[in-house]
């Protein structure tokens, strides 16, 4: 099986990582699941959450093997297991409202008296004037409601004077302030009792215990300093030295509490044994420690599960059984469909008919970064042939990168075609290729959406009566090419003459209308935008800078030849203010156009900095180390493979709705 190996990654040695997982631990346990015969994907959920999401779907497991505890909140242990279950993923572990219920302690122990397991009486304080219930004596111990791993004990945190604790809150409050427990302090030694669903009677394994360093001044309490710094002088003992009656009083609470708050697969229970043998329930663990020599090892191997790896296992085997049938589609069949570049143009602009088309080099790229997502990828050309390739394929869906042979409305033939088959793809859809394609349509709905561009007129004929709102110098340029076919590096023209025999040359040459528009004199900049979660999620803004004296420059065809002239600047230095400003306008584009999953918006500055549109650009180039994008993806951390996948992601979400769509019909 495809397993993704959730967690968090410690990296650091303080205690807002404490619950983490070591470098070690994560190595032990990938090596392990890997010796199991599953292709294991390790992933580290401190990244971006659209990056997760798009790692995750772009890898496509069958399980989720998860141990991430989450960094902020008492819903961070719930976080990552309803973002499973939003993807359609099985998971490990229990499900998010087990992991709100038992990350609080407050909500716990209520849970606890309602099945009838002894709790110590408790206050739960989130304001200093919460009143504390008379039931509530000293001794007392004061620790944080929504933490694990012992963070935010210690011994002295046992008051044996109320007076004493309720300034103790105070001090913890401003480090823990989504609240913290009050709880009577039970004189005596704690156990733990290990439960994995399946396994021995119930689940229950051999309750086990503590040997730790005599301390008379720590009273028992196994701290911070005990659980996380000075590990190596505790050691385990199992099973723990009980009475019968004590052991029996354990394993029914354990049974009652589990069920009662709907854990599943694996957890750990605390208690606390007081002078006289009773147990008192205090705290339940659903994301239990499983680096290598963990207590529930030990245990599980009383019970028929004789190593780690058959924990593992055992684990993995359940939450395979709760997939869904249409939870993991079978290997994704992806076509990558693309226009092959036959000729290579030249400076000047000769021979660029096939400039916006991909080199065999980047076709493979391509492909390579789809495979490294574990895919089957058809090359498909998107020429005369295309109907007939598409119907020999058989693909689950297609990563789009064809510009179209010929016409206005060439980009939008490939979508369009898609569309009709019912085949999901990546990009926009072809009513967005159509409008973008066209820069003076793409201008109206930008305009229109109140985005600053600046003022234009679409032209058929050279002798055009001049408007009165275009002022010279202007740029002029064929209305429908991408790649800047046809923007040259004298395409400013600083009278009217000029532009009549500019409009004159184009019309004849690209044999459609021409594009004149007001130069803006300012800053140019390219922004990359990939879909996220939330919507699109701006990449940082490559400007091109112009290493000319030419008062009026232009970013023109020859430059993207790897011509001199310009140097690129990722990510741009500007400031945050003009930072924000590109990023407004970007997103306003892509929202007002009807983008979907990528796309890269081009701005200029005009003479007084105002921010205007100049084009978008929904098939941007991904040619590694070269392309816009690409250099824009870089600068955010996303290699060439990690911004296909990411690209591809929302297409792989779109086919499995759909399919869970067929499904539900069926």
């Amino acid at each position: 099986m495809r397993i993704a190996f959730t967690h968090n990654l410690k990296t650091a040695s303080d205690e807002a990582q404490a619950e983490f997982d070591t470098p070690e631990t994560i190595n032990t346990l990938t090596a392990a699941l890997t010796a199991l015969g599953h292709q294991v994907r390790p992933v580290d959920v401190g990244q971006p959450v659209a990056d997760l999401v798009a790692e995750l779907l772009a890898f496509g497991p069958d399980v989720v093997f998860n141990t991430a505890e989450g960094r902020h909140g008492p819903l961070r242990e719930a976080f990552y297991p309803q973002l499973f279950e939003e993807l359609g993923l099985s998971y490990t572990g229990s499900g998010p409202h087990a992991c709100v219920t038992t990350l609080d302690k407050h909500l716990t122990k209520l849970v606890a008296l309602s099945v009838g397991v002894d709790t110590p009486p408790w206050a739960f304080v989130r304001h200093l004037d919460d009143p504390w219930p008379a039931r509530l004596k000293a001794p007392v111990i004061v620790k944080p409601a929504f933490e694990g791993s012992s963070k935010g004990i210690d011994a002295a945190g046992v008051f044996d004077d109320l007076t004493a604790a309720r300034a103790a809150v105070a001090a913890l409050l401003v480090r823990y302030p989504d609240g913290v427990m009050v709880e009577a302090f039970i004189e005596g030694e704690d156990v733990v009792a290990p439960w994995i669903e399946g396994v021995g009677a119930d689940g229950v394994l051999p309750i086990a215990g503590y040997a730790v360093p005599d301390d008379p001044a720590r009273r028992g309490v196994y701290d911070f300093d005990l659980k996380n710094v000075r590990s190596d002088d505790v050691q385990v003992v199992l099973p723990a030295r009980l009475s019968a009656e004590a052991t029996e009083a354990i394993q029914t609470a354990t049974v009652r509490l589990v069920r009662a708050l709907g854990v599943r697969d694996l957890c750990r229970l605390d208690f606390r044994i007081d002078g006289d043998g009773r147990p008192w329930f205090l705290e339940l663990n659903a994301l239990p420690s499983l680096e290598p020599g963990a207590s529930i090892y030990a245990a599980a191997a009383y019970c028929g599960l004789p190593d780690e790896q058959a924990v593992l296992a055992h684990l993995v085997a359940r939450a395979a059984a709760r997939r869904a049938p249409d939870a993991h589609p079978e290997a994704v069949r992806v076509g990558l469909v693309y226009n092959l570049r036959r000729a290579q143009a030249t400076a000047d602009g000769a021979h660029d008919q096939d400039a916006e088309f991909d080199a065999p080099t980047t076709i493979e790229a391509i492909a390579g970064a789809l495979r490294a997502g574990g895919h089957h990828v058809v090359p498909i050309e998107a020429d005369s042939r295309f109907l007939r390739r598409m119907g020999e394929a058989r693909v689950d869906l297609v990563f789009n990168v064809a510009e179209g042979l010929r016409g206005r409305g060439r980009e939008a033939l490939v979508p369009a075609v898609l569309d009709l088959l019912d085949i999901p793809h990546t990009g926009s859809d072809a009513v967005t290729l159509a409008v973008t394609l066209d820069k003076a349509l793409a201008k109206r709905v930008v305009r229109d959406a109140g985005l600053a561009t600046a003022p234009f007129v679409v032209v058929d004929d050279p002798q055009f009566p001049w408007p009165e709102a275009l002022s010279l110098p202007v740029v002029v340029k064929p209305v429908a090419e991408g790649s800047s076919k046809g923007v040259g590096l004298n395409s400013v023209a600083r009278t009217e003459a000029e532009v009549r025999a500019m409009v004159a040359a184009l019309r004849l040459r690209y044999d459609q209308p021409v594009l004149v528009e007001s130069f803006l004199p300012g800053r140019e900049f390219t922004l990359g935008l990939i879909a996220g979660p939330a919507g699109p999620e701006a990449l940082p803004p490559l400007e091109i800078v112009f290493e000319t004296d030419d008062p009026h420059p232009v970013y023109a065809f020859a430059h993207k030849l790897g011509g001199a002239g310009v140097r690129y600047e990722v990510p741009a230095k500007v400031d945050a203010a003009l930072a924000a400003k590109l990023e407004a306008v970007a997103v306003g584009a892509w929202h007002a156009l009807g983008c979907r999953d990528v796309a890269r918006v081009d701005v200029r500055l005009a003479a007084d900095g105002t921010p205007c549109f100049i084009e978008c650009n929904p098939l941007p180039g991904l040619v590694p180390d070269y392309s816009d994008l690409c250099l824009a993806a870089a600068a955010a951390g996303l290699d060439h493979t990690a911004l296909v996948q990411r690209i591809l992601a929302p297409a792989l979400a779109r086919l499995r709705a759909q399919r869970r769509a067929v499904g539900a019909v069926a």
